[in-house]
């Protein structure tokens, strides 16, 4: 694997601060636990704004939540490599490329949110079990660089605050523009 640029690494740093500052000092596990709920909620007060998009380039409610999936699936991978491995190499990917080419505006609501709970719960039982030791364990992420578990699940934590806001933006705008 590459090793990351410095403006590759500049800039996950500069990602990694802002995710983290949205989790605070807040327990990533408790806000990592609420966020199945919000969506559900805002799947709830989407109706039918769910599939709009705000702009030209901009994810709708149900593409989000579909992106918060693909986060779960990738990070449920990534976990379990950086328990099991001696710095195991983290591939990056193109988000925008999974949300245009899995067709998630196309999906059923409730079966995106039966996937992000399942792989969320089972996600939130290895962390609940890990070691100190386990939490300490570091992968080299492609474009950022060394990852300890203990910062992805935190930065995880803090994307679902990130996502969550973008969702209540989107309907704001999308409703504000009819």
């Amino acid at each position: 694997m590459a090793t990351p640029s410095e403006d590759s690494l500049a800039a996950g740093r500069a990602y990694q601060q802002q995710l983290l500052a949205l989790l605070g000092q807040d327990d990533p596990a408790e806000v990592a636990e609420a966020t199945a709920s919000a969506v559900r909620s805002l799947l709830r007060d989407a109706g039918p704004d769910l599939k709009r998009r705000p702009a030209a380039g901009e994810w709708s409610v149900l593409e989000l939540v579909g992106h918060l999936v693909d986060a779960e699936i990738v990070m449920s991978g990534r976990y379990r490599w950086t328990i099991s491995q001696d710095q195991p190499p983290l591939l990056g990917y193109d988000q925008d490329r999974w949300v245009a080419h899995l067709r998630h505006n196309e999906s059923q609501p409730e079966e995106l949110l039966a996937v992000f709970s399942a792989l969320r719960t089972a996600n939130l039982r290895l962390w609940r079990q890990s070691t100190a030791e386990d939490r300490d364990r570091v992968a080299m992420h492609s474009e950022r660089g060394p990852e300890s578990y203990g910062l992805m699940f935190r930065l995880l934590a803090g994307h679902d605050r990130f996502h969550l806001n973008q969702m209540r933006d989107t309907l704001r705008a999308v409703r504000a523009a009819r």
